[in-house]
């Protein structure tokens, strides 16, 4: 179970080669940036309540090319100084001149197919949920009102194994209980003097990775190293299934499992010597998006949360916009979608019993700021789901910043650097409190 030190310095230079050639290959679509914006159809000054997606949608009809407003804008800025630069796609200013560029022909928003991730490499590529025929789907226990109603006390956490460091942190692997199973989970602590209230927490929440393959020590480890050297604990539950957890692995969008699981692993870390329960943050990739999203609305215990390519979208459109063509995964893994849909009807005929388990209903209840990051070119979840997300949360006058990189995948490989720089800097602003 261990992991040798040799393996573990071999993948860290492997890393860096690839963080280096991908740091180089950041600086190719610039030139396409502003070619692709160099015209403008009209220009339009910002009024109170504008929003690019808002004004994509209204003048492009396509709330998705908004980022041709900003390549169109930055192109013109750089040699016309009526027009602002845009450097944050969820921050323009009333009064700003942008350049619209002409509205192109219909584009379609569907999800691209899934596709299923090798053993091999850092993080996870695909969406699913592996899951027996045999699982019958409960509705209910899908909803928001369910989450809040259970209790999910954690436990005291056991160090299972001691790993080799990190650049300036410890790691372990330890076990908690979540209803009555034993939840494997990597763990981080910082070295040096603990803060008077304990450490700051990041519960880190990975997306699917087939069970069959999911090991502890493996993928990611770029993404927890970063919030590792930043000063943080980091917590990342393996779930139910998973590597040595106990427990089936049934998937998390046909039951609550993982998102139980996570409740549990909070309340866990809340209850460690080394950990400060109020200064909790939480971060999710894709699936870990989805459980990010929903315990944030059924629970306060999280301060700030930031996601990556999240799966965030509301039920009625994880049925409709999000395309599962391949045929590599099985059909039981598409069976939470024919079982509620034979139990409750169409969304259309049952609203209710959507709204109830979609996170997205409950926006107001968030506990916390949101961080958005999305790749424009991710072939497993659509970037839609993330901006539709984001302009929810304002329509609630809630408290969430977007980020989109151009032409980056589901992993936001190429824009790596700059997406977890961002995320550390909010988790500082937001959790720790630094100004």
């Amino acid at each position: 179970m261990k992991e040798s030190w040799s393996n573990m310095m071999n993948r860290r230079i492997l890393g860096s080669i690839l963080a280096l050639f991908l740091f180089a290959s950041m600086l190719l679509p610039a030139p396409l940036l502003a070619q692709s914006g160099a015209a403008c159809a009209r220009d339009v000054t910002v009024q109170p309540g504008d929003t690019l997606t808002e004004l994509a949608s209204r003048y492009l009809g396509d709330p998705l090319a908004y980022n041709r407003i900003i390549a169109a804008t930055n192109a013109r800025a750089r040699s016309d100084s009526t027009y602002t630069g845009i450097t944050n796609e969820a921050s323009i200013r009333i009064g700003w001149k942008l350049c619209v560029p002409a509205k192109l022909g219909p584009t379609s928003l569907a999800a691209p197919a899934e596709t299923v991730p090798s053993s091999g490499g850092q993080v996870e590529l695909a969406e699913s949920d592996a899951l027996t025929d045999t699982v019958v789907f409960d509705g209910q226990r899908l909803t928001i009102d369910y989450l809040r109603q259970q209790e999910t006390p954690g436990s005291k956490i056991v160090i299972e194994e001691t790993l080799a460091p990190g650049a300036n942190y410890d790691r372990y692997l330890v076990s908690y209980q979540s209803e009555g199973l034993r939840i494997y989970s990597l763990m981080t602590i910082p070295q040096g003097e603990k803060p008077a209230t304990g450490w700051p927490v990041i519960v880190f929440n990975h997306g699917y990775i087939p069970p069959e393959v999911y090991r502890t020590t493996e993928r990611y480890v770029a993404y927890v190293d970063g919030f590792a050297r930043a000063g943080y604990i980091v917590f990342r539950p393996d779930y139910r299934g998973h590597g040595f957890s106990d427990g089936e692995a049934r998937g998390a969008y046909g039951t609550p499992d993982y998102v139980l699981d996570v409740m549990n692993a909070v309340a866990s870390i809340k209850r460690h010597p080394d950990a400060d329960p109020n200064r909790i943050g939480m971060w999710g990739h894709s699936m870990g998006g989805y459980i990010t999203l929903r315990l944030m609305v059924a629970t306060d215990d999280v301060k700030a949360g930031v996601i990556w390519a999240g799966v965030v979208a509301s039920y009625p459109d994880l049925i409709e916009r999000w395309n599962r063509r391949t045929t590599d995964i099985p059909n039981s893994a598409r069976r939470w979608r024919t079982q509620l849909l034979d139990q409750y009807g169409a969304p259309a005929e049952n609203p209710d019993f959507w709204n109830s388990i979609s996170a997205n209903s409950y926006l107001a209840d968030l506990s916390g700021p949101l961080q958005i990051h999305h790749g424009t070119a991710d072939e497993t979840v659509p970037i839609e789901f993330s901006v539709k997300l984001f302009d929810q949360i304002k329509a609630v006058e809630g408290d969430a910043e977007i980020f989109t990189y151009l032409d980056d995948d589901h992993n936001i490989v190429a824009s790596f650097d700059t997406a977890m720089a961002r995320s550390v800097a909010f988790f500082d602003r937001t959790v720790k409190g630094e100004q």
